[in-house]
């Protein structure tokens, strides 16, 4: 056997030599000159290592392929902020985009007394679960997460029409609410992310912004107040987006930058990695 393969490495190297292809130039002179096949021969053997590397390159990118997605809530204000057709809107139009990078979803709502409120929605796992998917199929995740999405938009609108329960905008209760819904589902693998449809004006209980002076230290002290009293809301590392922020504009201009300073630094508190007040 060891003969055989040394003749046919043999039969090998003189055929190479052979079909060498020495490339022929012409020189400045108009003499001829020759190269020989060590370029070609390097050629070919880095194109036989792509060959071996591409199947494993191709192997991670299709393991690596499917989009991480997250844990998601959605706040929606069912008080005065719900009146406009804008409210409504921003839901039909925003919230699609936003739970298509989910794949669980808890919902709250804003109303007088949000975290006791008798109006809920249940929550949408998007995935597919183990039992729904056991070979981790893409077809059938993509089959389950088509269906579980169209329920998304129509729980959320529904919490518009929560009946009243109590005067004003219990804003922090609704965000406490969704926040312990996500800390029961935590997966730290997993972004967090939090859309609310929200003027933000919370006026029950600790804290009514239409009478909070909105002084630099004041705003200190009363996050620390609220902080301290286990008012805020735990969101560590989560991404929130408010729509709606002070759409009815009930207050003095003057203070609508000390009012979206107070929630930047309110949110900061509550540990979110980032918000966004549109």
């Amino acid at each position: 056997m060891r003969r055989k393969a040394a003749r046919a490495g043999r039969r090998l190297t003189a055929s190479l030599r052979r079909s060498g292809g020495r490339r022929v130039a012409q020189d400045s002179g108009g003499a001829r000159a020759r190269r020989g096949a060590p370029g070609r021969a390097r050629t070919a053997r880095r194109a036989v290592a792509a060959l071996v590397v591409l199947p494993v390159v191709a192997a991670g990118v299709t393991a690596c392929g499917t989009e991480a997605r997250g844990l998601c809530g959605v706040v929606v204000d069912s008080t005065s902020y719900a009146d406009p057709a804008t409210s409504r809107n921003d839901v039909t139009s925003k919230l699609p985009a936003f739970a298509e990078g989910c794949d669980w979803i808890g919902f709250a709502a804003v109303t007088g007394s949000s975290e006791s409120s008798a109006c809920r929605r249940d929550p949408v796992p998007v995935a597919a679960t183990r039992a729904e998917n056991p070979n981790d199929n893409p077809v059938v995740e993509e089959r389950v997460r088509k269906h579980r999405i169209t329920q998304v938009v129509p729980r959320a609108v529904e919490l518009f029409d929560c009946p009243t329960e109590g005067e004003g905008s219990d804003v922090l209760g609704a965000l406490r609410y969704v926040a312990k819904q996500l800390a029961a589902q935590r997966q730290p693998d997993k972004e967090h992310r939090l859309i609310v449809f929200s003027d933000l004006i919370n006026n029950r209980g600790e804290l009514n912004v239409n009478r909070l002076d909105l002084g630099e230290d004041a705003r200190r002290q009363k996050i620390k107040e609220l902080r301290d009293a286990r008012l805020l809301p735990g969101m560590n590392g989560y991404a929130v987006v408010v729509h709606g922020f002070l759409r009815k504009k009930t207050s003095s201009p003057d203070r609508f930058p000390q009012l979206e300073a107070f929630w930047q630094e309110a949110f900061e508190a509550t540990g979110v990695a980032t918000v966004d007040l549109l």
